[in-house]
């Protein structure tokens, strides 16, 4: 108990991100009324015990845990208080279909390829009933065709059409956007036509943020008027302003493959460049307390006018956040340690924002800095380089080890690969994004001297390119990365904990660390052999949900016969997004393309005994057959009662089929009491064989 006490903040946290997780898992554990009670009463306990302490004189019992207890309530009701789905009023609510509604832009529209993509707040709605006051955040999309530009933060639009609910992951694996979109509020999505909607006027929410946006896009602007080529202007605008909109696919591949990624958001590593910076300009401030107190507030605003800049997007505001404790502890030789800080800058981005602690980012970039701090020193004492040069880069290996180890099950778990040459990539990078940052940061300060920005936009961009031809070397070597990895969160916990144990046994040399490094050893290994007896050594069928295309996997333990149209096995983008992360979680390594041979307009094949039928032209039904899977694609079947001379146990309506074409035959199912299965309307369809 007594190692605790030096970090009571920490304590605080992760009891209040406790509480916050049950409300997130367990949202209806328990009435929310009795946890207000309960609540209530632990704090009048807690408040009880004080003044009876200071009355007598003597303490009556150990408050700590019932401290503990209530932050972790108060984490509980906090995150159900701050979900928006709860609440009456909100538009996920309304059972009345939205004939228009009127809403308000309130981000900064991102470009997609066809599209415009920008976050709304609703205001009200028209239903039949009249106009009604009912909000809720929506994604808005605006096709590129009808919109030749986005509409701006702030801009109040009446929309016609009614929001539809952010459809489910559509395939086994597939990335969750409707949970994602959940944790940020928001749980509907519109495509809107240029007819369906009319600017009405502009009332920005925060005239802060609507500055700070157009600050950023003045700063984009400027960075892409001084440097040419696409990459370099797409490399420049996301290290310098955290714009991501312009990087490509292959770009974004090389920096994942050479463990480069985090250079590309702009996050703590790039505020402490700048935070360096500041200190080495204001040194000479820090040898009295009022010129410390002169250093503080200039960096606090020189890091904040960053922010600014950046258009104070989440990523920034976290890290700025976090150096803001950090420049105020210094600044009044507070004798805390850097765990309570960290933590108390954690603790006021959560109160702030309970879902924080669901963002990837989040969780990445406390735990890479966690690892740093505690890994970190004792990591570059290991060995002592005899010049600075080797020092140097002994402290960019140490902090990458560090990090590295830190974020290691998270990394796994969300992007199931591991760049084997990381050491290598960031021993570069590093130093290299150092540089890219500090000259763009140039080209805006002078940018109104044209020939001084126009020499410094040049330098930047051969900066870049120098960058670029290093990440793309390193991704080149051999093995340089190791992909499709699959562990489970209950694999990502017990990895993390063989981590921790391990640091904690070469530390303190003491058996139970090593006794606990070794039990969630052996549980990752069953969890291993758990996944690879029910999932790897498995053989089946899958059929994928494609928008528009016919796609369909037969497993074999590890292999996958693949079967689809000569459009989606060109693209890799789709594969990769629909199909893969089945594959990857049944740990096909092997995936053979089959020839659709769809010259009589038909195909059937037997797959471990089970028959299989599928239609591709209307005009080429086959009679009399009996088969387990009859698959219907391309419209090909305008009646079920075409299907009369074919027996078959299960029909199943593919994603090539149009929405409303599946939609009228299980209407004539349902009729007919058939067995139909749309993959359209209830996801991929995967049976074991």
């Amino acid at each position: 108990m007594l190692r605790w006490i030096p970090y009571a903040v920490v304590r605080m946290v992760v009891f209040f991100i406790a509480g916050i997780l049950l409300g997130i898992y367990l949202p209806d554990f328990l009435p929310e009324k009795s946890l207000v009670i309960l609540f209530l009463i632990l704090l009048g306990c807690y408040v009880m015990r004080f003044i009876l302490q200071q009355v007598y004189k003597r303490p009556f019992f150990n408050p700590g845990f019932l401290g503990l207890l209530i932050i972790f309530l108060a984490g509980y009701l906090h995150l159900i208080n701050s979900t928006d789905a709860r609440r009456k009023d909100n538009l996920i609510n309304l059972q009345t279909p939205v004939e228009f509604y009127e809403a308000a832009i309130i981000s900064n529209a991102q470009s997609k390829d066809r599209s415009w993509k920008a976050e709304a707040t609703v205001r009200c709605v028209k239903t039949k009933d009249g106009w009604e006051k009912y909000h809720g955040n929506i994604v808005l999309y605006f096709p590129k065709t009808d919109f030749k530009k986005p509409y701006q933060y702030g801009d109040i639009l009446l929309v016609k059409g009614n929001p539809q609910i952010v459809p489910a992951p559509g395939n086994p694996g597939e990335f969750d956007y409707k949970r994602f979109l959940s944790f940020r509020k928001v749980y509907h999505q519109q495509f809107v036509r240029q007819n369906d909607v009319k600017y009405i006027a502009s009332d920005p929410s925060s005239v802060i943020l609507y500055y700070a946006i157009k600050a950023r896009i003045w700063a984009d602007t400027t960075l892409t008027k001084f440097v040419t080529g696409e990459r370099e202007q797409a490399i420049a605008s996301a290290l310098v302003l955290g714009v991501t909109d312009g990087l490509d696919n292959d770009l974004l591949n090389a920096y994942a493959a050479t463990g480069a990624m985090h250079v590309l958001a702009v996050s703590g590593l790039h505020i402490s460049i700048i935070y360096m910076i500041i200190l080495w300009l204001l040194h000479p401030l820090g040898k009295s307390k009022s010129g410390r107190l002169i250093q503080a507030i200039l960096s606090l605003v020189i890091l904040w006018g960053y922010a600014f800049v950046t258009g104070l997007s989440p990523s920034v505001l976290r890290a700025v956040t976090m150096f803001t404790f950090i420049v105020v502890a210094k600044t009044w030789n507070r004798q805390t340690n850097i765990y309570n800080i960290l933590a108390s800058s954690a603790l006021c981005l959560l109160v702030y924002e309970p879902y924080m602690i669901m963002s990837v980012a989040f969780q990445l970039s406390y735990l890479a800095v966690l690892g740093i701090v505690y890994l970190q020193p004792g990591l570059y004492n290991l060995w002592e380089p005899n010049s600075r040069l080797w020092d140097e880069v002994w402290k960019i290996t140490s902090v990458s080890i560090a990090a590295q180890l830190a974020t290691l099950s998270l990394g796994l778990l969300y992007f199931h690969q591991f760049p084997n040459y990381f050491l290598l990539s960031n021993l570069l990078v590093i130093p290299g994004s150092f540089l890219v940052l500090v000259i763009g940061l140039l080209v805006l300060v002078v940018s109104f001297i044209n020939p001084l920005a126009s020499f410094l936009g040049l330098l930047l961009q051969w900066t870049i390119q120098a960058l670029n031809i290093v990440v793309f070397t390193v991704e080149a070597f051999p093995f340089s990365l190791v992909d499709n990895i699959y562990i489970n969160t209950f694999q990502s916990w017990m990895l993390m904990g063989v981590i921790t144990g391990g640091v904690l046994l070469f530390q303190y040399r003491k058996f139970p660390y090593l006794v606990s490094a070794f039990a969630c050893a052996i549980l990752f290994v069953v969890g291993q052999w758990n996944h690879f007896y029910e999932d790897v050594e498995d053989t089946g069928i899958a059929i994928y949900k494609v928008p528009h295309h016919s796609a369909m996997d037969l497993i074999d333990h590890g292999q996958a016969y693949f079967i689809t149209d000569s459009v989606l096995i060109q693209s890799a983008s789709s594969i990769r997004f629909h199909i893969h992360p089945n594959r990857l979680q049944h740990g096909v390594a092997i995936v053979n393309a089959i020839d659709p041979g769809i010259a009589r307009g038909y195909r059937s094949f037997t797959w471990h005994g089970k028959s299989i039928l599928q239609i591709l032209k209307g005009n080429a039904i086959p009679r009399g057959m009996t088969v387990d899977y009859l698959i219907v694609s391309n419209n090909a079947v305008k009646n079920l009662s075409s299907l009369a001379s074919i027996h078959a146990s299960q029909i199943i309506l593919d994603s090539s089929n149009s929405y409303y074409f599946a939609g009228r035959l299980l209407d004539q199912a349902a009729k007919l009491n058939i067995n139909l299965y749309s993959v359209w309307h209830e996801g991929a369809f995967v049976n074991r064989i």
